[in-house]
């Protein structure tokens, strides 16, 4: 990314084609050769690094936590906003590894889900359950972008209003975390019918709101359990340490605002992981490859709003279990490999900026 977001307008076109019009993507067939290329390229790029993954984890959890207590101490408020904002970068990079551990096979990094959920997952009220089971349907080759698909919605293509709705949803995440946990937790626990209605509909970080999660299985099953446990044993502590006067409202309302900003950021970045531009079809793997977004030119401010390798995520597509210090490599090897004609070229763009400023219009002209 350039060393500034504040770019020309125009900058939402794909930094190698600068076609704009809106592609069927329901008819667009597999690029062989990219494909191919994805595969045979990056053989060597699959294990994850345990030194990168623990170091980055806990530096940014701790900065993090460290930025937040400062909020909370700093005698004035210049300094508090300041400190406030690390604490939400720093929480929303540390957050992020949610995404991994989705498509990371954990045996290759053992303990990393219990320390990140008793670190990072329960504190923030976003334990991995929440993202594990779920995450994964959206790349599902026949689920992408349909009804289906819990992380899809055609956003181009719908109302303008739909986008400072969306926004919302995110500010209101903390509250409405706290309620799924320390009331909801345990009033389903003991009524049946509840509980069926809470797994379906509360239990999974969705944009897609009439998709229904089915009961966990497995292994799943056990994660699910306990930490949903740990989460509701916290909300409900931390709840009534606040009704007690032991933890200051002012204090609550600081942790509050810096998980709502750690939302807040992740929303914007959701709206321009994808052009959002399928009309519901099963798509193929190029169709949905072209549908998703990468950022590749480095700048500061991409590794602050798309960190842990999601400026890459058109080629999170490609290769869903491509560690994230291994994006970088894989893009460049992709890059000088495949000619400009070639499809991976087509879902490279220069900018945060231009793609907010192209899903606006798409909604705009949804009116």
């Amino acid at each position: 990314m350039t060393k500034s977001l504040a770019l020309k307008i125009d900058d939402a076109e794909p930094v190698t084609a600068p076609a704009s019009a809106r592609i069927k993507l329901s008819g667009v067939p597999d690029d062989r050769a990219m494909l191919r290329a994805a595969a045979e390229l990056t053989r060597d790029l699959h294990t994850p690094n345990k030194r990168i993954y623990w170091t980055d984890m806990l530096v940014s959890a701790g900065i993090g936590y460290g930025a937040f207590a400062a909020t909370i101490l700093a005698p004035s408020w210049p300094l508090a906003l300041v400190a406030g904002v690390v604490a939400v970068l720093a929480l929303y990079r540390a957050s992020l590894f949610i995404h991994e551990l989705t498509h990371l096979k954990h045996s290759l990094l053992p303990n990393f889900r219990l320390g990140w959920n008793l670190l990072v997952g329960i504190p923030l009220l976003v334990p991995s359950f929440t993202y594990e089971g779920v995450h994964t349907l959206h790349h599902a080759r026949t689920r992408y972008g349909t009804a289906e698909d819990p992380e899809y919605l055609p956003l181009a293509m719908m109302k303008p209003w739909t986008l400072p709705v969306f926004l919302l949803a995110a500010v209101l995440l903390p509250v409405a975390m706290l309620i799924r946990f320390a009331v909801l937790a345990p009033l389903s626990a003991v009524i049946p019918s509840l509980r069926r209605v809470v797994v379906a509909k509360y239990s999974g970080l969705k944009i897609n709101p009439v998709f229904e999660r089915r009961p966990p299985e497995g292994e799943l099953k056990s994660q699910w359990f306990w930490q949903e446990l740990g989460a509701s044993i916290f909300s409900i502590a931390l709840l009534t340490l606040v009704a007690t006067g032991i933890v200051p409202l002012r204090d609550f309302g600081i942790y509050l605002a810096v998980i709502a900003g750690v939302a807040v950021i992740n929303q914007v970045r959701t709206l321009v992981a994808h052009l959002w531009e399928n009309d519901g079809e099963p798509l193929t793997v190029t169709a949905q490859y072209l549908d998703s977004v990468n950022v590749p030119t480095p700048g500061f401010m991409a590794y602050l709003w798309a960190p842990i390798g999601l400026r890459y995520h058109a080629l999170h597509h490609l290769l869903p279990s491509l560690p994230y210090h291994a994006l970088n490599e894989a893009h460049r090897r992709l890059s000088d490999a495949l000619e400009e004609a070639s499809s991976y070229h087509k879902a490279n763009y220069p900018t945060l900026r231009g793609l907010m400023h192209r899903l606006a219009v798409s909604t705009m002209g949804a009116r």
